[in-house]
């Protein structure tokens, strides 16, 4: 982690949970966080394994132009390539283990920025791991961040950052958390989209072709 929301989300994080593999949700005092608040939002899981947005900040809002609580959290990311930050925001629930994002978001300008990620699970009861609270941050401030949306995220590589947290509850054996991590294949797209995105606003500016913002993300 290199961005000071992420680090310090991330050590109040392990702060509250102490000994246990994840701390519960009422642990969280929002007063203790108040000055990075736009920039957090918690996911809730889905009998379907797929994790949608019970809160979100509005500085993440305004990245994406719109609110998006109650929104899955496959809708961030590009059509292509929404399987993998899903699998790992449910693992990071299934697994109880932090997990650490970095992604490029894009807009129909061609404009883009990388973001930090960080993904922790949280508890709702004792045996039960249904939430996690992360945070979305730029990487550089931009004037035009938050004036013109992010069309979708792109992922560009994930890490766990615990190995075997510790359990104060005794469930059943999981997987190894490495399998909630995409495979090695993800790693680049953000590249290849922006190449993708670009070869677009370049025909368009020539001329060729004059597409809509939604033909354009048909193509991507």
């Amino acid at each position: 982690m290199r961005q000071a929301t992420s680090i310090e989300i991330f050590t109040y994080w392990e702060r509250i949970r102490g000994d246990a593999d994840a701390p519960m949700r009422n642990l969280i005092q929002p007063s203790a966080v108040s000055h990075i608040l736009p920039e957090l939002f918690i996911l809730e899981n889905t009998a379907d394994d797929n994790p949608r947005f019970r809160l979100a900040g509005t500085a993440i809002c305004n990245l994406m132009g719109r609110e998006i609580r109650g929104e899955n959290f496959a809708a961030l990311w590009a059509g292509s390539q929404q399987e993998d930050p899903v699998r790992i925001a449910a693992g990071v629930m299934t697994h109880v283990v932090p997990a650490l994002i970095n992604a490029t978001g894009y807009c129909i300008s061609g404009r883009s920025m990388t973001f930090e990620l960080v993904l922790m699970p949280l508890r709702t009861s004792g045996n039960t791991c249904d939430r996690l609270l992360g945070c979305l941050t730029p990487t550089a401030r931009s004037a035009w961040l938050g004036n013109e949306r992010l069309e979708f995220l792109a992922l560009d590589r994930s890490r766990l950052l615990h190995d075997r947290p510790a359990r104060l509850v005794d469930l059943p054996p999981h997987p190894d958390p490495s399998d909630l991590l995409p495979s090695q294949e993800s790693i680049g797209l953000g590249e290849w989209m922006r190449k993708r995105l670009n070869r677009a606003i370049s025909a368009r500016n020539a001329g060729e072709i004059e597409p809509s913002r939604d033909k354009v993300r048909r193509r991507l």
